[in-house]
């Protein structure tokens, strides 16, 4: 491993109005080397990182890069002294083309006129370099999540990054994708790039890491090289405490069905789709990336039509057309994608929390009941532990767990019968999972039906009662949480037939 040193951020403080973000935070990255760092939703990484792209100012502390103290103001002078961030949410332009995407902001000019051939020119050249055979003037709509992450890379290097930073950079592609993704990073490893991994997915550490830092509280409170640590250690320092169970499931008397799905079927998508969920039953929905798990659910919910088939809830056959006729019926559901479809960023928690309620808070007059709905929000608050100072404050100000927790919190303050959780724990932290695993139980034990889809096969196993397995948009099979193993759940996807 190389000792040369490319980045240190020294003593590094920042507060925001009622919080102390970052204390003195301490960090070092070496060059051709992948530093991960590690911390629960809301221990102070990405405030960090962006600090050292620029989009934030630290209040104290300083910033080397290459031995030289660096003022970087903006995220533009960043991207001049070669850090660049690819975000967990992609800042693709998702109608524009793979070339203009990557040379967005930075058009190369002849004759005072776009030259197009320069720019694909140079999108074929970078492409290459990461052997990714694509054409350069297809557009990104097109492309999936993992080749769309990939042309971000390639942008960071068109723009010869030193460092990259890469925020939660498996949470949406599959497990084939992350084996093509860590391809990528070792050959940029070998070109001298160093790379800054925020990850929650601690297994992949040993395999992709070279060093560790662990962030808690905002403060460093570890580091080690990547093969000197277990990862129950690194949970220990993350969140402070021992978690004996990562899976805290508990054993609930299951009730009678409340929802029953026959022969589902939207054409192109999925079809034939059958299955029931009882009270106080967690049903695991199962499958690789694009099975149609997520499509069902949509369609159930009255986010999306579908062409035939029947939904029930306590015998009654439901004519859902809308979302808010799914809510009224006693279905809800909490989106994979949670800054798209469920939040409104630019509104505070509070209002968040309340918007599908409001009529329950309303007063004869037609006035908010301020008192009932504080304390209706405070309960959620300290039942999930959400983390934040003040509830008026935009969401887009909290962590992506934080934020998480309040698409949770929105759903609890006047339960459902039955509800949908879509890769409920997807790129929040080992501690923030945890919490939600205990909610779902409680909640089941209230007799709530929940439905979970989660690309993550250990929390499918770890937290089902029984598993559906889908693929190419029709359920492969059923497996109970007894006999439900890793590779049983894998052939199913793959149209095989367990043994």
């Amino acid at each position: 491993m190389s000792e040369e040193i490319i980045l240190e951020l020294k003593n590094i403080d920042k507060s925001f109005p009622g919080v102390r973000v970052l204390k003195r935070v301490n960090f070092t990255l070496r060059k051709g080397t992948v530093h991960a760092i590690v911390g629960e939703n809301g221990a102070g990484k990405s405030t960090l990182m962006k600090i050292l792209s620029g989009m934030y100012q630290p209040d104290s502390g300083e910033i080397w890069l290459e031995k030289k103290q660096m003022h970087i103001a903006n995220e533009s002078q960043g991207i001049a002294a070669g850090i660049s961030m690819i975000y967990q949410e992609l800042n693709s332009v998702l109608d524009m083309t793979v070339m203009e995407n990557i040379f967005l902001g930075r058009e190369l000019t002849r004759m005072g006129l776009t030259s197009k051939a320069e720019m694909r020119k140079r999108t074929r050249a970078v492409l290459a370099g990461l052997d990714m055979d694509i054409d350069p003037d297809t557009v990104m709509r097109r492309l999936p999540v993992a080749t769309r992450q990939m042309i971000e890379i390639a942008k960071a290097i068109s723009r010869d990054a030193k460092i990259i930073v890469m925020d939660e950079p498996t949470a949406s592609i599959s497990q084939k994708e992350v084996g093509e993704l860590f391809k990528t990073v070792r050959k940029m490893k070998e070109q001298g790039i160093s790379i800054i991994y925020i990850s929650h997915r601690l297994e992949e550490l040993p395999e992709i890491a070279d060093e560790i830092t662990i962030i808690r509280d905002g403060e460093c409170v570890h580091h080690c090289m990547a093969g000197h640590i277990e990862k129950n250690e690194i949970i220990r320092f993350m969140v402070g405490r021992e978690l004996n169970d990562l899976f805290p499931k508990t054993s609930v008397t299951i009730g009678e069905e409340l929802l029953r799905v026959e022969g589902l079927r939207k054409v192109g998508v999925f079809h034939d789709v059958s299955f029931s969920v009882r009270r106080g039953e967690i049903l695991g929905f199962s499958g690789l990336i694009g099975a149609g798990r997520s499509e069902v659910m949509r369609a159930i919910c009255g986010l999306d039509r579908y062409d035939s088939g029947a939904i029930y809830l306590c015998g009654r056959q439901l004519h859902i057309k809308s979302p808010s006729a799914s809510i009224k019926a006693g279905i809800a559901m909490i989106p994979e994608d949670r800054r798209r479809y469920g939040l409104v960023t630019i509104r505070s928690i509070r209002e968040n929390m309340m918007h599908a309620h409001m009529g329950a808070f309303t007063n004869r007059i037609g006035l908010i009941d301020n008192p009932a709905e504080k304390a209706a929000i405070n309960a959620q608050i300290q039942r999930l532990k959400i983390k934040t100072s003040d509830v008026e404050l935009p969401a887009s100000t909290m962590s992506g767990g934080n934020q998480q927790k309040v698409v949770i919190a929105k759903w609890m303050i006047r339960p459902p019968q039955v509800l949908i959780m879509d890769e409920p724990t997807k790129g929040i932290d080992v501690g923030a999972k945890y919490e939600i695993y205990k909610l779902m139980c409680e909640l089941a034990a209230e007799g709530i039906a929940i439905i979970m889809i989660s690309s993550e096969l250990p929390e499918i196993l770890g937290m089902s009662d029984r598993i559906l397995v889908m693929g190419d948009g029709e359920i492969k099979g059923e497996l109970s949480r007894e006999k439900a193993t890793q590779e049983k759940i894998m052939v199913l996807s793959a149209g095989g037939c367990p043994s």
